[in-house]
C-alpha cells in the first residue's frame, strides 16, 4: 500500500508541475547495490519534489531492483567503475537537467524537502549546498568536524561533472557557477554499527593513501605523528566534539588514529 501511494504522488508532482507557469523540474539521482533496507526512506523523503527518479544499480542481489520499482522508479543496470565514474554515467540517465544527487542512506528533512520545493519556484543558482546530518550508532554527531558537512547536492547538470578521485568523490562545477548555501539537512544514516565504521576506515585510508601516493605526496615524520594528535586536538576541543559525548570523544579519537594509519599506509609504498 505503501509503494502504491509513492508512486500516486511522485506521479501528481509531475503532473502539477507540467500545468505550472514557472518551475524547475528535478530528477533525483541514486546509485545503489544490495540498498534494500535503506533505499524505502530515501525515496519516500523525496516523492514530494521528484519529476523523475532514476536509481542505478549495480546488479543487486538483495532486491533493490525490484524495491525501486515499487516506489516508482526508473531502474537502470550498469556495472560498477567507481563511485565518481558510475555517478556521471548516473547522471546522463536523467530526464531533467537539474539533478539531486543522493546517496540511498540518506534522506531530506522536512526543511530540506520545504526549501527544495522553493527552489523549483524560483532557482536562481547553479548549485546548492545542503547540510548533511550523519548518525552514528543511533546518535546524530552535530559537532566532532562531522557537521554541517556542506554536500553539493542539487545542481544543473550543465554546469559541472563529478571529480574522479579515488576516495570522497565530488561534484565539481564550473569557474562561472553561481552557488547558493540552504540552511537544511540531508540525514545520513551512516553508520548503525562501529563495526560499520572501522571498516569503511580501513578502505578509505588505502583509498586515501594511495591517492596521496599517486600526487608525490610521502609521510613525513610530522605528517605521520603531529598530523593525528592535531585532528583529534581540532575536532575535539576546537569543534566542540566533546558536546557529543562518548561518541564524540571516540570519533574524535579514532578521526586522529585513522589519520595515523593512512600516513603509515602512505609511508609503505613509498619503500
Amino acid at each position: 500500500m505503501l509503494s502504491f501511494w509513492l508512486r500516486l504522488n511522485v506521479f501528481s508532482n509531475a503532473y502539477a508541475n507540467v500545468m505550472a507557469t514557472n518551475y524547475t523540474p528535478i530528477s533525483v539521482v541514486i546509485i545503489t547495490y544490495n540498498e534494500v533496507t535503506n533505499l524505502e526512506r530515501c525515496i519516500a523523503s523525496v516523492t514530494t519534489i521528484a519529476d523523475d527518479i532514476v536509481v542505478v544499480d549495480s546488479f543487486s542481489t538483495d532486491g533493490t531492483q525490484q524495491l525501486a520499482q515499487s516506489l516508482g522508479a526508473r531502474v537502470i543496470e550498469h556495472a560498477f567503475e567507481g563511485y565518481s565514474p558510475q555517478k556521471n554515467w548516473a547522471n546522463t540517465q536523467a530526464k531533467y537537467a537539474h539533478i539531486l544527487s543522493l546517496d540511498a542512506d540518506e534522506c531530506l528533512s522536512e526543511e530540506a524537502i520545504k526549501s527544495i520545493q522553493q527552489i523549483k519556484q524560483n532557482c536562481v543558482a547553479d548549485g546548492y549546498y545542503f547540510n548533511r546530518l550523519t548518525s552514528f550508532c543511533g546518535q546524530w554527531i552535530r559537532h566532532s568536524g562531522w557537521y554541517p558537512d556542506k554536500k553539493l547536492r542539487l545542481w544543473n547538470s550543465a554546469k559541472g561533472t563529478w571529480k574522479n578521485t579515488d576516495v570522497h568523490e565530488e561534484y565539481e562545477l564550473k569557474s562561472n557557477a553561481t552557488t547558493a548555501n540552504i540552511a537544511a539537512n540531508i540525514l545520513h544514516y551512516s553508520f548503525a554499527r562501529k563495526a560499520q565504521y572501522h571498516k569503511q576506515q580501513h578502505i578509505y585510508t588505502t583509498l586515501g593513501a594511495n591517492d596521496y601516493y599517486k600526487q608525490g605526496k610521502r609521510a613525513t615524520a610530522v605528517k605521520l605523528y603531529i598530523n593525528p594528535a592535531f585532528k583529534f586536538i581540532k575536532n575535539y576541543v576546537f569543534r566542540l566534539g566533546f558536546l557529543d559525548g562518548y561518541n564524540g570523544l571516540y570519533l574524535c579519537y579514532y578521526n586522529g588514529y585513522y589519520t595515523y594509519i593512512k600516513y603509515k599506509k602512505l609511508k609503505a609504498l613509498a619503500q
